[in-house]
């Protein structure tokens, strides 16, 4: 039996929950908000029972169709309103935080939207370290030369104080004539580090000059000529030569060189390594697992290598292997790598990613990428995994500022920018995501899931035509990956084209016993066309298989259809979130 008053009751007491939480009395207040802002109950009608039935079947209203209310404001209340308890703030104190920090946000002036990129003037502790030019005779000393522009942006990362543009925003450049102003303002530094390498036999030339984006002139220059095996000694006298130029904005010092292998050979594998890992394919990440592989075989305490490995096998992952493969790898190369060099950002935050995106233990991760960031501000990965994992914990507004930050560290990165957009389109910020997710078309027109988020924000909003046009065209794109067919589904579910869209989930049934294909979104398939006990069994099986987007299940509009089915909390309780 229930008890409350209809217009005011959480679904679970509606209907005769045994197994009632404080987060029921979060819905209630959520209705109760949503009243002193609109001057009306969240879900009204004729009678009791129509007021109960509609919060089961009715879109959750948004304040903000009816008054103008600050966008964190109206996602706040969203929020509460949520049909699960799982979907709603954890506490009542989460609750409350996460509504004195829109009052401090407003009080501190003009409230940001989180679709608004706020563009500030660039830190005066900034810079961008180029791609240098490989003037080697050899075209295959490429990996060496950027490489070494990879290891020098590593080393200014390091620097206190200093904001250092990404390898992905930096690169964007490389063989092109761009000028030293159009950089600064697309990256937001005011330094540019450019200049070259030649590596001949056992001898290398590095030629460095760092340049003023404001005026163009040279702030320092130098050339190197060393032997190979010097060849960490002069990436520690390059930064330091930056930070002595720049001491009028910077002070402080760089820390004591250290070495990460006193092998050559191991250390041009792993040049190599990351030459083909920053190329984001299957087979450059393979091929990269190789190079980090052999570089081991030459000195096996090399942590950087382990690292490598670590990486390699976190982006193979769920596309291309089997979680169950992939992240046990990693797991296991990042901590070799953190017993060799307990301070490693980039083994920490791998770890961080397989206890989040596999192991599901959301607490141990966000533990583990606080520290991340907080040994590297400046690594963009580490920021982008941290902020990955916050909405596991219902923290989804830091979650979403922790990826702009990334984004900041690397404006140019078109992952950092899809991952953007799909955050605001969890938060139900529909145009932002986008509008966000049309600035990762520009950055990378292949980047096939921009365009899906762009199909599901026109088809939360009510548009599932527009929406299909978006899922065909991410399709058609040579970058796709055939597990996400089934978002077509989705549209064309509404559309009626029932026939067509059994068809496609045939076909990937029949492909998922050959190859992996993500059963979670098969299950977003199985939902649009109404049958949950096929979508739950797709659910069971990515649960078994604990695949990453698992983690979202909470927040993914594509999950809709499920929510007011008792499987769906309880499946959201198994893995942990909140």
């Amino acid at each position: 039996m229930a008890v409350g008053t209809p217009a005011y009751m959480s679904p679970e007491q509606a209907s005769g929950d045994s197994e009632v939480d404080g987060r029921s009395d979060l819905y209630s207040l959520g209705c109760v908000l949503y009243e002193m802002l609109s001057g009306e109950p969240p879900f009204t009608g004729p009678t009791a029972q129509a007021v109960i039935a509609k919060r089961f079947v009715s879109p959750i209203p948004r304040v903000r169709v009816t008054r103008d209310v600050p966008e964190a404001v109206d996602v706040a209340v969203t929020r509460a309103l949520s049909r699960t308890p799982v979907d709603r703030f954890p506490s009542a104190a989460d609750f409350a935080e996460a509504l004195r920090q829109i009052s401090r946000e407003a009080g501190a002036g003009p409230q940001r939207t989180p679709t608004e990129s706020q563009k500030s003037a660039p830190a005066q502790k900034s810079i961008a370290v180029l791609p240098l030019t490989n003037m080697s005779a050899d075209p295959e000393n490429e990996y060496f030369s950027d490489g070494m522009t990879e290891e020098i942006i590593n080393a200014l990362s390091k620097v206190p104080g200093m904001q250092v543009a990404s390898r992905t925003s930096s690169f964007a450049f490389k063989g092109k004539e761009v000028d030293v102003r159009e950089i600064g303002e697309k990256l937001g530094v005011v330094s540019v580090l450019e200049g070259s390498v030649r590596k001949v036999g056992n001898r290398i030339r590095i030629t460095t000059q760092l340049v003023s984006v404001e005026n163009g002139y040279h702030l320092w220059a130098e050339t190197y000529d060393r032997q190979l095996e010097d060849v960490f000694a002069v990436q520690d006298e390059i930064s330091r030569a930056i930070v002595e130029a720049l001491k009028l904005r910077l002070g402080g010092d760089t820390a004591q060189l250290v070495v990460p292998t006193k092998n050559l050979e191991a250390y041009n594998l792993y040049l190599k390594g990351r030459f083909f890992f920053n190329k984001f394919t299957e087979q450059g990440l393979r091929k990269g697992l190789d190079y980090f592989q052999h570089a081991l075989l030459q000195d096996p305490g090399y942590a950087r290598a382990y690292a490598g490995i670590a990486d390699c096998w976190c982006n193979l992952a769920d596309d291309w292997v089997a979680p169950d493969d992939a992240y046990p790898r990693a797991k296991s190369a990042a901590t070799q790598a953190l017993q060799h060099d307990p301070e490693l950002a980039e083994a920490i935050t791998s770890i961080g990613k397989v206890l989040c995106w596999y192991e599901w233990d959301f607490a141990g991760a966000e533990q583990q990428l606080r520290r991340a960031v907080a040994l590297n501000p400046n690594y963009a990965e580490a920021h982008f995994v941290f902020g990955s994992t916050l909405p596991a914990v219902g923290l989804l507004g830091e979650a979403i500022e922790e990826v702009r930050k990334a984004l900041t560290l690397d404006p140019l990165s078109a992952h950092f920018s899809r991952w953007l957009g799909r955050l605001l389109l969890y938060a139900r910020d529909y145009p932002g995501a986008i509008a966000q997710s049309q600035k990762t078309i520009e950055l990378d027109d292949a980047y096939f899931q921009a365009y899906l988020d762009i199909g599901t924000a026109h088809l939360s909003q009510g548009d599932p035509e527009t929406a299909l046009k978006w899922y065909r065209r991410s399709q058609g794109l040579e970058s796709s990956v055939r597990s996400y067919d089934a978002f077509i589904v989705r549209a064309l579910a509404p559309l009626g084209r029932r026939d067509e869209a059994e068809e496609i989930l045939a076909r990937l049934e029949e492909e998922s016993r050959r190859l992996y294909v993500r059963a979670e979104i098969l299950a977003m398939g199985y939902a649009a066309l109404g049958d949950a006990d096929r979508a739950f069994a797709c659910l069971e099986r990515a649960f078994q298989a604990k695949s990453g987007g698992l983690i979202y299940l909470h927040l993914d509009p594509g999950y809709e259809p499920l929510r007011a089915d008792p499987r769906f909390g309880d499946l959201g309780r198994r893995i942990g979130l909140k």
